[in-house]
């Protein structure tokens, strides 16, 4: 059902290039020969993957905050892409729970910006909005939510993502019912892989442990979540949004996570690290009395397998592995580049 070549010479924009999942997104795009445009703030973290892996070169890389609409429309204007996806965000938890307004800000209107470019444009033919496994209301089911449940998120990040869906559902329906835009949001589970530096992320944590020669600390051993590596989802946007350009019966909302049997609670994802790192690498379980988080959080993918005949590539064993490969590429100085440019083909081939 889903062939790369599509985007070859396609004009594709990309809010959110700088970050963990832009960043291996655009990688993606660039080799299959995109026209690809970013527009983000600069890098959010340091380490940076869209540093390391010198992203910006070949692509069109705009640094702009999401909430300047006469920026974003300007960068829009040149671009005239014909695909966007959206996944430029405030995405921490914690930070949320900081700096509410900045977050709501941010993912709200940020989603309403680039809806009124879409709007005002002639050249998009497809639209996707990137939002999370936790725009659900969460009742803490042992079960995975169906993309026909309801939208509650319980913190400010996950409250604003549930708006977010909530205001491409409106301009959907109230501005591109002519079906001359196709829309989605995709609904993805918690991502792992090379190059992820975010706080609050525990694979991320892992490596930060490595490279300060100290324990790994866990601050919630028993949550369960749906981990896939990062190449899931993106390879799973890239389909919804093709096949939704070529017809337009195909825009939904679609839920994009691992298999029942991936869905690990933190301790084993943590001890499948270490394992797969190995050089007696340990963790401590520390839990510092932070805000609400969810236990238990699983995804129904049934939509999207059933409509385009989807299923995962990589099991979370995989997952890890391809993340310890490269953050063993690069902390050995080697080029990431290659190590991402072979995992790419792999998954691709697999």
């Amino acid at each position: 059902m889903f062939d790369i070549n599509f985007f070859k010479n396609k004009s594709v924009f990309i809010t959110g290039h700088t970050g963990f999942k832009g960043s291996w997104l655009c990688k993606i795009l660039k080799n299959a020969g995109a026209k690809v445009t970013g527009y983000a703030l600069e890098p959010p973290t340091n380490p940076s993957l869209f540093i390391i892996a010198d992203i910006k070169n070949g692509m069109n890389s705009v640094i702009g905050d999401i909430r300047n609409l006469n920026s974003l429309k300007k960068a829009f204007s040149i671009a005239q892409p014909e695909i966007v996806i959206h996944l430029a965000a405030q995405p921490i938890v914690r930070d949320s729970y900081k700096d509410p307004r900045y977050t709501y800000e941010t993912n709200v209107m940020g989603t309403v910006n680039i809806l009124e470019c879409i709007r005002k444009s002639n050249s998009v033919r497809s639209f996707l909005n990137v939002t999370t496994d936790k725009v659900y209301e969460n009742k803490e089911w042992v079960w995975g939510y169906r993309e026909n449940e309801p939208l509650d998120g319980f913190d400010p990040y996950s409250n604003s993502k549930s708006c977010s869906e909530l205001v491409t559902h409106s301009y959907k329906n109230s501005f591109f019912s002519d079906n001359k835009v196709s829309i989605s949001t995709a609904r993805a589970g918690n991502v792992i892989g090379g190059g992820d530096f975010a706080k609050d992320r525990i694979i991320a944590d892992c490596v930060r442990a490595i490279m300060n020669k100290s324990n790994i600390i866990v601050r919630n051993p028993q949550s369960i979540r749906p981990y896939q590596h990062v190449l899931e989802p993106l390879f799973a946007y890239l389909m919804i949004a093709e096949k939704q350009y070529e017809n337009h019966q195909y825009a939904d909302y679609y839920n994009i996570g691992p298999d029942e049997h991936d869905c690990f609670n933190t301790r084993d994802l943590v001890d499948l690290f270490v394992r797969k790192w190995g050089d007696s690498l340990k963790w401590i379980e520390k839990n510092d009395g932070g805000p609400h988080e969810a236990h238990y959080l699983r995804l129904d993918c049934s939509r999207l397998k059933s409509r385009f005949n989807w299923k995962p590539r990589w099991n979370l064993e995989k997952a890890v592995e391809k993340t310890v490969e490269w953050t063993k590429y690069w902390l050995n100085g080697e080029d990431v580049n290659t190590c991402m440019d072979r995992q790419i083909k792999e998954f691709l081939d697999n």
